[in-house]
């Protein structure tokens, strides 16, 4: 898939378009107004900033019919890189609110998070937002378009569940998962034993 097809899906700046530097500046969250998501995304990339905005399908009624629309996974944030010592650009951009952190310091999104959220856009299965999880069984993908990302499984109305999580947000995604595709996260090859017993439980998943 080109990495411009890629970007429109899930709401990204692609590379080509995103400000050149030496140095790759961490991801940050910003708290934006509701609704204004995708201008303020687009008011970043005219400056030159790197942007994620996930975005999920869903359908929503009209006085006339059902329309499937495409909002963002979490409603009133989306997430940048740039340097915490020069955010003023970002603090001063219309729709922006404030940048998420602790003691008005800037708190970083850890890459990790991110690059889950983005594999998961980019394979474009079904999703959709999920109250934030701290604590389950952490699991582990092991074959499919989302190998290798690891969450906590998780059980909703008979069926299984991924859900990826933004620790600073304190927000989640869930996404549908056969519980035969994962395994026990907690050693590197976990034994067949471990397999049927994560298998067999109803088990709660988040990454």
């Amino acid at each position: 898939m080109a990495v411009a097809q890629l970007a429109s899906e899930m709401k990204m700046t692609p590379p080509s378009e995103a400000k050149t530097a030496t140095v790759t500046y961490p991801w940050f969250a910003l708290q934006v107004r509701v609704r204004h998501e995708s201008s303020v995304a687009d008011y970043l990339g005219g400056l030159g900033y790197e942007w994620f905005l996930p975005l999920y399908k869903s359908r929503k009624r009209w006085s006339d019919r059902i329309k499937e629309v495409k909002s963002p996974l979490f409603p009133g944030y989306l997430f940048c890189r740039f340097n915490q010592h020069d955010r003023l650009p970002i603090l001063k951009t219309p729709g922006v609110v404030q940048i998420v952190g602790f003691n008005r310091i800037p708190a970083v999104v850890e890459e990790k998070e991110i690059d889950a959220l983005q594999t998961l856009m980019a394979t474009g299965v079904a999703n959709q937002p999920c109250p934030f999880l701290e604590v389950g069984d952490q699991v582990r993908i092991e074959s499919g378009p989302l190998r290798g990302l690891e969450g906590i499984l998780v059980d909703f109305k008979g069926h299984h569940r991924l859900v990826l999580s933004v620790t600073l947000l304190q927000r989640s995604v869930a996404v549908e998962i056969d519980s035969a595709l994962v395994a026990s996260a907690s050693s590197a090859q976990p034994s067949r034993r471990e397999k049927e017993f994560v298998q067999s439980r109803p088990v709660q998943l988040v990454v």
